[in-house]
């Protein structure tokens, strides 16, 4: 029934003028009426019958044809063919398995389908039969030590022999033993890391109870258990959590760079199960999607097959754990779905290549010249005798004779001061752990001319401060706070002598606003409503630290936590999200508790208020936003609250004549604007909604674009409440 959601795009097709007008009937542009559905995904072969003057004609399709002969072959010819044959050979060798979706029964790898790869990391570029071979092909495919090669084969020939043997062998094989001395080490390092990630201990939960298992041994279906400050060994589901709010944070910098903490969320059906063991004493399976190479998205489900009726979960990326990613926080148990060359780090990871310096480039280029020199003088030495006799065999010798002018010794120089680069970085006292995967291009960071980085936690602080909050005609700056921090506490002092008038006056606002939306509202409950906004919509978790017993022991009793402001910290995805909820703190609304269902914000005067999570809408870099609906409890009103960037806001709020003027002055200031909104719902709206959007979660095909179609229908006229500014310092 998922599956057959409409979908209903958000941006029209405009009409394009035609590329080649003279051609109308064969380049012609479908008009925005025409289905996406009907257009087909190849050009016949009659879009293909072009005679030789089209080619010409089109800017993208020039044909052009270079005379390959003896001296492309000399120049760099050969070395083409041969490139192409191995990469042909090894195409033939390594035949790509076609990845497919994929039904993983919980602690059951024997139901396996398919036999999956080994979840082992080889990160090393030869084995024990292609080592030699390969790092000869590296070596001789330069010219320069080709050409001594040749020279010294020559000498075998005895009317070429001018000389002893191992006066050409004994350089060439001093300079060959060094170089794959190098690759050795190279090599045999690349093949530690392996074998220590490889080895590493995990336990594995059995119907028996727990073995250890080395990271290598872990199959599709496994239940492992990993935890904190523990590296995440393959790409699993989450299923349960020692957490009491049923999710954990883990660190991915070493998968995306971020160094922010990631929220994910265990599913809540294993979540609920009393006993660990419980989980083999339920049929359940999960169906996952093919193997790729997206970090950010994931499409699954979870089925539970012995409940009556059968229970069904969708599952995304919140509820994925990736491999090479580390538990931040609590104990996880997650099922296999992806092990060894099919998880998402080793997908993103690119085969171990061979890395050449522009040093090595440029002299290889300058030994062609030296070469060419070299002939040029060697016949001009055989024209000064006439060319009498055998002169070619005369131009052979000569080039033997002068064969000296091409240094081997600076071959040998070069690789062994690389060698003694990459053991001085590593052993420097002012970059301590650098650790040198390569020496063969460690030169290269004494060449670097231009430095390109992105901005934040780079060429900044990574340190957010609010600075500014905008209510279209009133802007409050960071010397004016404290204006702020008297409204909030005069409107909730106000709703607490009243008996609760907080929740009946945002109550009665909403159905203003629902009858009457222009009327316009004062200062006071607009930056009551802001503020109010801020401190639901975002992904930020409070975490207390919890304190040592008398015993040494650590209470978690929620008795005896330590709720006090000085004991709490805060996590989120985003250090802006930190910022602007540690700003609500400032301003006398706090965020005090959240977990999966429920959140809590303390007045100044001390009272709870408390909300019920509905839904959340994470940010992606595609939709630029992020949205959460919530529940007062008090009062039973539901409220759709959105941010986002403004070039995706501006088009979902109201209409107003100072959000684009004012998002450009925060930007000249260099602060990171985001646009909050919020949407009051009735209870009928909410319910309409979310059956939709369960139904689109559950749809195994295009669920992201159903799941973003059904939430774009209630991301229309949206009430705009502020505008923030955040500043990331420079360092």
């Amino acid at each position: 029934m998922a599956d057959h959601i409409p979908l209903h795009p958000v941006r029209h097709l405009q009409k394009r003028l035609e590329y080649y007008p003279g051609r109308q009937s064969r380049y012609r542009v479908e008009d925005e009426s025409s289905s996406l559905d009907e257009m087909p995904l190849m050009m016949s072969e009659e879009g293909f019958e072009n005679d030789e003057s089209d080619y010409h004609t089109l800017p993208r399709a020039r044909v052009t044809r270079k005379k390959r002969g003896l001296a492309w072959f000399l120049f760099g010819g050969w070395k083409l063919l041969c490139t192409s044959c191995c990469d042909w050979l090894a195409n033939i060798c390594r035949r790509k398995k076609e990845h497919k979706a994929r039904t993983v029964w919980l602690g059951c790898p024997e139901k396996c389908e398919e036999k999956y790869p080994r979840n082992a990391i080889k990160n090393q570029k030869y084995n024990f039969f292609t080592f030699v071979p390969g790092v000869l092909y590296q070596q001789f495919k330069f010219f320069l030590n080709l050409y001594f090669l040749v020279v010294s084969c020559s000498q075998f020939v005895p009317e070429l022999k001018i000389g002893y043997l191992y006066t050409y062998w004994a350089p060439l094989g001093f300079v060959m033993a060094v170089t794959i001395v190098r690759e050795a080490l190279d090599e045999f390092r690349r093949y530690q890391r392996d074998e220590e990630m490889n080895s590493q201990l995990y336990s594995k939960l059995t119907i028996r109870g727990k073995v250890q298992v080395k990271s290598s041994d872990i199959q599709v279906g496994d239940l492992i258990i990993v935890e904190k400050n523990q590296r995440i060994p393959a790409d699993m589901i989450f299923l349960r959590t020692s957490e009491k709010s049923g999710s954990c944070f883990v660190r991915t910098d070493q998968l995306d760079g971020e160094t922010d903490w990631k929220l994910r969320v265990a599913v809540c059906c294993t979540q609920r199960l009393p006993a660990l063991g419980d989980l083999f004493a339920i049929s359940a399976h999960v169906y996952a999607q093919k193997p790729q190479m997206d970090i950010h998205s994931f499409e699954g489900t979870f089925t539970r097959e012995d409940s009556d009726p059968s229970i069904h979960e969708s599952l995304g990326t919140e509820n994925a754990l990736w491999a090479s990613t580390v538990v931040a926080s609590g104990t996880v148990i997650g099922v296999v779905i992806y092990t060894g060359k099919e998880t998402r780090s080793v997908m993103n990871t690119s085969n171990p290549k061979n890395k050449v310096g522009l040093l090595d480039l440029e002299l290889n280029r300058l030994t062609k010249a030296l070469f060419f020199a070299l002939v040029v003088l060697s016949v001009v030495m055989v024209a000064l005798q006439g060319f009498i006799g055998p002169w070619y065999r005369y131009l052979f010798r000569f080039i033997l004779l002068f064969s000296y002018i091409i240094p081997i010794s600076l071959r040998v120089n070069l690789d062994m001061g690389k060698a003694a680069y990459g053991w001085m970085i590593m052993r420097d006292d002012n970059i301590p752990g650098t650790v040198v995967r390569t020496s063969t291009i460690p030169e290269e960071l004494g060449r670097i001319v231009y430095l390109l980085t992105d901005k934040t936690g780079t060429l900044t602080k990574n340190e957010m401060v609010f600075k500014r909050l905008h209510l279209g005609t009133v802007s409050y700056g960071t010397d004016t706070m404290d204006e702020i921090q008297n409204h909030i506490i005069g409107s909730y002092a106000q709703g607490c002598s009243s008996h609760g008038h907080s929740a009946g006056s945002s109550t009665i606002s909403s159905s203003k606003a629902t009858s009457a939306p222009k009327v316009r509202k004062s200062v006071h409950s607009r930056i009551h409503e802001a503020v109010k906004a801020i401190a639901l919509c975002h992904n930020v978790t409070p975490v207390y630290e919890s304190r040592a017993g008398v015993n040494g022991e650590t209470e978690y009793a929620e008795a005896d936590q330590d709720f006090s402001d000085e004991n709490r910290t805060y996590q989120a995805s985003s250090p802006d999200e930190v910022a602007l909820v540690q700003w609500t703190q400032s301003v006398g609304l706090t965020l005090v508790s959240r977990d999966l269902s429920s959140m809590q914000l303390k007045t100044p005067g001390g009272q709870i208020l408390p909300f019920i999570i509905l839904q959340v809408f994470p940010f992606t870099s595609e939709s630029k936003r992020m949205g959460i609906i919530v529940r007062d409890d008090s009062s039973g009103e539901i409220t759709f609250y959105m941010k986002g960037a403004d070039v995706a806001m501006s088009s979902i709020v109201q209409y107003n004549d100072w959000l684009e003027e004012e998002c450009g002055n925060m930007a000249r200031e260099g602060l990171r604007t985001l646009v909050v909104a919020k949407k009051s719902l009735t209870e009928e709206q909410y319910q309409d909604f979310e059956n939709r959007y369960n139904q689109a979660k559950l749809s195994v095909h295009d669920r992201s674009l159903k799941v973003a179609a059904v939430v774009e229908s209630l991301e229309r006229e949206m009430e705009l409440l502020c505008l923030t500014g955040v500043e990331d310092q420079l360092q």
